[in-house]
Parts: structure tokens; C-alpha cells; sequence
């Protein structure tokens, strides 16, 4: 996070984790309706109702946050004590990694593989899973691959959990870049699964911080209460705008999903140029992995930081991802800006290749 606050910004900006901002002109709300208070003390219902209405969840099961990485941060704080074991996967969002560490949790890791399109093997679950396990966390879209799980998959892993007594976290912020046959919510598949999300990677209002939890009653209520240490009550007028995104989420997320289709084709046409770099595609996502060749080097730290210093170009350095040979790229925001940072990238490889 530090990384991102303080050095991604290029002109060129391929480090990006969402779409583009929506502004708030062509948002349909009436400003003069808008407030500074009002009553939100453990949630504003209006808020609550839009999105368990989104989830077809019901409103005991969601806990307003800031943001997914709060909604995580909340999440495996109300689960997890301080030498509980917590199954993550590799390779994962580093943020969800240092909660486990300021937790003070047991933390295992099982692996995503790209020969395997960067899917979960259960196999590979089953292997580490253990009756100590009281977590496993994953994320659907995968960041920072876009690799999809499929509902069956979840299911299994579900009943892996709940052979343990685990709980499953399930991070769905890319979910709804699924932009055909999205799935619906793990959420649904038991009650052994907790699941985080928001409207800050996906829709393009990541300044309204409007993250959720969804869970079962009795822990929702324990993450509200958890939540007064840190956020008490939110901020009554993004919760209004919140309620007006929810209210248009179809026009949100058709403006972004025009941007994305059109960067993920030129990226499918630049990859199939370039034999430097190879990446697992997806249909779906606003993030993709690409790895460099090992004749560029282990590292793809001194490339970025070229890339940057010579071409004002950005992408995210895969060392954030446990994954020093890969860097991940964002679609989504200005296809013009996208399409000429992948023709500076095209440069800066042909100077390797010099």
C-alpha cells in the first residue's frame, strides 16, 4: 500500500487496481438531499438494505467498512486469535497477509500454480489443512491474477472447512468483473463462508469507501462491535452517495466494462507480440500477471524501475505478490493511456533485448 500511495503514479499508469473513476456529475442524485448526519450508528439501513438486496442476503448478515481491506482487516479480527492457524494462498494481496501478521496467527500457505491457470487444486487444501485450521482465505477474482473459481470448486472447499470446524474468507472485490454469467456470492454456499467486497474496484467510486461484510448474524454483530475500535461510525454522506451507486450499479459498471474489453484486447494482441513476457489470459478481471522471460532476469524490479525512470510508465512489481518475476497491469481506466504504456513497454524490451 505504501508502494502504491507514493511511487506507482507514471504518466503512463498500468498500476492501477480499479477502473476509472465515475464522476459524480453524471452520478443520477440529487445533491440538495444530501447530508452531513443522520442516523448510522451501526450501519445505515438504507445502505444495509442495498446491499444485502445486491447479495439477496438479509440485512442482519452485513457489516458496513471501510473499504475491502478494512472489511478483511474486520473479518479475520472477529474469527482469529492471536496462534490460530490461517490458510492463505500463494501467491496473494499482500495486505491480507500483514493482517495475519499483526494478528500474531499461525499463517500456511497453499499454492496457486500458473501451469494450472493460477487455480485452486483442492488436493493441494486438503494437504494443508489441519484441525487446527480455523481459516482459509482466498480471493474470487484472484488478485492479482483475475483466475476465477468456480462455485463447484468453492463448494468443495466449503466442505473442507467445515470438516474442521474453519470458516472460508472469500475476498470478491474483482468479482463483478465477471461481466458475463457473474457468479453470485459464495456467501450462499453455507454458513462456513465469510464473504468481503465493495464498490472501490469494480465501479469506479472507490472515494465513497463503501466495503461490506457479509456473514452470519451472531459474527456480523461481533464485527460491528469490533469495528468501534476503529471507525465507530461512517461517514454519513458517502453513505448516501453509496445508497444512490447502488441505485445505478448497472450504469456504473457498463461505463467501466467498455474500457475494460477494449484494454483486455490490446493486451491479448500485445502479449501474443512479445515472447519476453507470457501471462495466463482471462475472459474476465480488470488485472492481469505477466511473467518476464529469465533471459530479462529473476527480478523484474530493475525492468519496472526502467520502465519508470525512462519511459514514465508504472505497473506493480511482482515482489508485492511473493512473485519477483512477474509484475500485474490494470485495465480499465483510459484506453488511450493503456494503449501507449503497452507500446512503452514494447520499448523498454527492445533495450533488453539490445
Amino acid at each position: 500500500m505504501h508502494w502504491s500511495k507514493t511511487q506507482s503514479r507514471a504518466r503512463f499508469n498500468l498500476a492501477t487496481s480499479g477502473v476509472a473513476s465515475f464522476p459524480l456529475c453524471e452520478l443520477p442524485v440529487n445533491l440538495e438531499k444530501l447530508e452531513i448526519n443522520g442516523d448510522d450508528s451501526y450501519g445505515y439501513a438504507p445502505l444495509q438494505h442495498a446491499i444485502a438486496a445486491h447479495h439477496g442476503v438479509d440485512p442482519d448478515c452485513v457489516v458496513e467498512s471501510a473499504g475491502t481491506s478494512m472489511a478483511n482487516h474486520l473479518a479475520m479480527a472477529a474469527i482469529l486469535e492471536p496462534g490460530n492457524e490461517v490458510l492463505i494462498e500463494h501467491p496473494a494481496y499482500g495486505p491480507i497477509l500483514d493482517i495475519a501478521r499483526y494478528l500474531e496467527v499461525n499463517m500456511k500457505r497453499f499454492r496457486r500454480v500458473e501451469e494450472n491457470g493460477w487455480g485452486i487444486d483442492l488436493a493441494e487444501i486438503r494437504r494443508c489443512v489441519t484441525p487446527q485450521t480455523r481459516l482459509i482465505v482466498i480471493t474470487n477474482l484472484h488478485n492479482p491474477t483475475s483466475a476465477l473459481t468456480p462455485e463447484s470448486l468453492l463448494r468443495e472447499i466449503g466442505d473442507v472447512a467445515r470438516s474442521v470446524g474453519a470458516l472460508v474468507l472469500v475476498d470478491e472485490v474483482y468479482l463483478d468483473a465477471a461481466y458475463e454469467r457473474t457468479p453470485r456470492t459464495s456467501f450462499h454456499l453455507g454458513p462456513q463462508f465469510v464473504v468481503t467486497s465493495s464498490l472501490t474496484k469494480v465501479y469506479g467510486v472507490s472515494g465513497l469507501r463503501c466495503g461490506w461484510i457479509l456473514a452470519q448474524p451472531d459474527l456480523a454483530w461481533k464485527m460491528k462491535r469490533l469495528n468501534d475500535l476503529y471507525s465507530a461510525t461512517p461517514v454519513y454522506p458517502g453513505e448516501l452517495l453509496s445508497v444512490a451507486a447502488f441505485q445505478h450499479l448497472n450504469l456504473l459498471r457498463e461505463r467501466a466494462r467498455r474500457i475494460v474489453e477494449v484494454d483486455r484486447k490490446l493486451l491479448r494482441d500485445f502479449l501474443a507480440q512479445h515472447s519476453a513476457i507470457s501471462a495466463v489470459s482471462t475472459e474476465w478481471g480488470t488485472t492481469l500477471f505477466p511473467r518476464l522471460s529469465r533471459d530479462c532476469g529473476e527480478n523484474a524490479d530493475p525492468f519496472l524501475e526502467r520502465l519508470r525512470s525512462d519511459f514514465d510508465t508504472s505497473a506493480v512489481p511482482g515482489r508485492f505478490f511473493e512473485m519477483p518475476d512477474h509484475f500485474r497491469i490494470g485495465m480499465g481506466v483510459n484506453t488511450e493511456m493503456f494503449a501507449e504504456g503497452l507500446n512503452r513497454i514494447s520499448r523498454a524490451l527492445g533495450r533488453v533485448d539490445a
